[in-house]
């Protein structure tokens, strides 16, 4: 008969090996639950996705479930690192692999592609996964700029041209609505902003502003193929682009999260004018914070640029005085060559993830290209 404090004692011990003490699918620390047909340590939320896939995976908790002794036995002869030689083989360099924080459908479809649909085995596939061809098109239900409702639109990805276009209606004959280059496309997961947990967002810059297009898709499977085949012809043009970059410098350039967003009050440059509130985005990568009437808008209201404390940029907290309407009461200065930025949000919390965010790209030294995205900020102004 199995011993129970035993064999919890060999997978507790197995757990903290190098790679079993990371989530075998998003990377989260010490995980404690485990798939007893896979032979992998995961964590409570990936346990949930293995639960839905009971003809390839099992799952147990290590601490709280019994363990037969032909499992634990199992477990000692896996282990991440093997898995990961298997099911892992040949992911695309381009592929999004998701982290722990990332929203459920990237994982769960990272899961799916990795042990139900086997598409990193290195195997035979014809025809070929569609986020690798070089060309991809379908419908995705689109956010309307004017009237605000979704509906299906075609859209068409081409790689060969390093083009995105879609369509108003289903006829292609008469010509794109729009055709988006991918030199400065990003495209992220936005399914708590877009209400939808398949949303993405789309980024591009589109005359001196910036674009965003809302989508989504019914199916978790087909979103993250678009997301992946995106990823695909923006890593083909970067490719291109810079042909002497390294797989390790190019990869986090292909597309991005934004390192913080939310609701702040923002007052005038006078810092007497009364306070509205706006939607903030911050990018990392572009060093700028743009500022929005609400969310799901198209067009940024205004952009600043952040750079170093060395170019007379700096972030702190404050009590604004002499403003009114500002409901909110934990600020913070946002200090510019031109301008100082006085801001307001709603909990200290809050104060605290925005001045950290901020100080994490004043702290981060600018490239050349930076120069060039300030002195275009500076000019429109």
């Amino acid at each position: 008969m199995a011993n129970r404090d035993r064999n919890i004692k060999i997978l507790l011990d197995l757990g903290k090996l190098p790679d079993n003490n990371r989530c075998a699918d998003c990377g989260a620390q010490d995980p404690d639950w485990a798939s007893y047909k896979l032979g992998v340590f995961v964590c409570l939320n990936c346990s949930g996705v293995h639960r839905d896939l009971p003809s390839i995976s099992r799952v147990k908790s290590v601490k709280l479930d019994f363990w037969e002794d032909d499992l634990v036995e199992f477990m000692k002869s896996k282990g991440n690192a093997a898995a990961r030689l298997v099911y892992e083989k040949a992911v695309p360099v381009f592929y999004y692999r998701p982290q722990q924080g990332d929203c459920a459908v990237l994982r769960e479809q990272w899961i799916r592609a990795k042990y139900e649909r086997r598409e990193f085995t290195g195997e035979t596939k014809y025809p070929p996964l569609a986020y690798t061809t070089g060309f991809y098109e379908g419908m995705l239900w689109k956010r309307g700029k004017e009237n605000t409702q979704f509906q299906r639109r075609k859209f068409v990805l081409s790689e060969k041209e390093f083009t995105m276009a879609y369509y108003n209606k289903e006829d292609p004959s008469r010509g794109p609505k729009a055709v988006i280059s991918i030199k400065a496309l990003n495209v992220t997961f936005q399914p708590e902003k877009i209400g939808h947990a398949h949303g993405l967002q789309f980024t591009f810059p589109k005359d001196c502003h910036s674009r965003n297009l809302y989508v989504y898709h019914e199916s978790g499977e087909e979103i993250v193929t678009w997301f992946n085949a995106i990823r695909a012809a923006r890593f083909a043009y970067l490719k291109t682009a810079y042909p002497t970059g390294s797989d390790v410098e190019l990869i986090p350039r292909i597309t991005r999260n934004y390192i913080k967003e939310g609701y702040m009050e923002k007052t005038g440059p006078m810092q007497k004018e009364p306070f509205k509130k706006r939607w903030f985005t911050l990018d990392s990568q572009d060093r700028k914070l743009l500022y929005f009437r609400s969310p799901l808008d198209s067009e940024e209201l205004g952009v600043v640029f952040i750079g170093t404390e060395d170019n007379s940029y700096s972030v702190g907290e404050c009590t604004p005085k002499g403003t009114r309407g500002n409901k909110w009461k934990c600020g913070l200065t946002l200090e510019t060559p031109d301008r100082v930025f006085v801001l307001m949000v709603e909990q200290e919390k809050e104060q605290k993830e925005w001045l950290e965010a901020f100080r994490l790209i004043i702290s981060k030294p600018m490239q050349p290209q930076d120069y060039t995205t300030e002195a275009n900020i500076r000019a429109m102004k």
